[in-house]
């Protein structure tokens, strides 16, 4: 007997929705592996101006030697609501590559104000020298939008 594919191929209303889980997301589950063990941490979320998810990371975070060791890693986002059952709410699974944004670079001043913009706190840190932007190049998504409504993106759908 064939296994039965759990996932409907994208219509614009679930690319919709994985766009709006990442572009109002603040914060987001990272996993990354760390000497080749599995680790999950919180780090805060911002969307670049085309729409990428991005962060501000701190080499003191061990996180941080993990995804320069190895780029490859995994970001959830979507928060259940305050009532029922969490799992009823949508969330999304995305697998990236992170990449570093040198200091030095062109585009680093442009990332560095618009992160500003949305994270203003951010102003406290973000010039000290221990402090990266980095930005998650998505490869693929899992978007489960709630019950019977699981779908996989590709990188091309979180485009607007």
């Amino acid at each position: 007997m064939a296994k039965r594919d759990p996932f409907h191929p994208p219509d614009e209303e679930a690319r919709a929705l994985a766009r709006n889980l990442v572009g109002n997301a603040s914060f987001a589950a990272l996993a990354v592996l760390q000497d080749e063990d599995p680790v999950v941490t919180r780090i805060a979320l911002a969307v670049t101006p085309d729409g990428a998810p991005m962060t501000l990371i701190s080499d003191l975070s061990t996180h941080t030697s993990a995804l320069r060791t190895k780029p490859l890693c995994s970001l959830l986002v979507g928060e259940p609501g305050d009532k029922g059952d969490p799992l009823t709410y949508p969330r999304l699974t995305l697998q990236a590559n992170a990449r570093f944004v040198p200091r030095d670079s062109t585009g680093h001043q442009v990332l560095r104000n618009h992160y500003l913009r949305l994270r203003p706190k951010a102003k406290l840190y973000i010039d000290f020298t221990d402090f990266h932007l980095v930005r998650f190049e998505v490869e693929t998504g899992l978007l489960n939008g709630g019950f019977g409504r699981a779908y996989k993106l590709k990188s091309t759908d979180f485009r607007a």
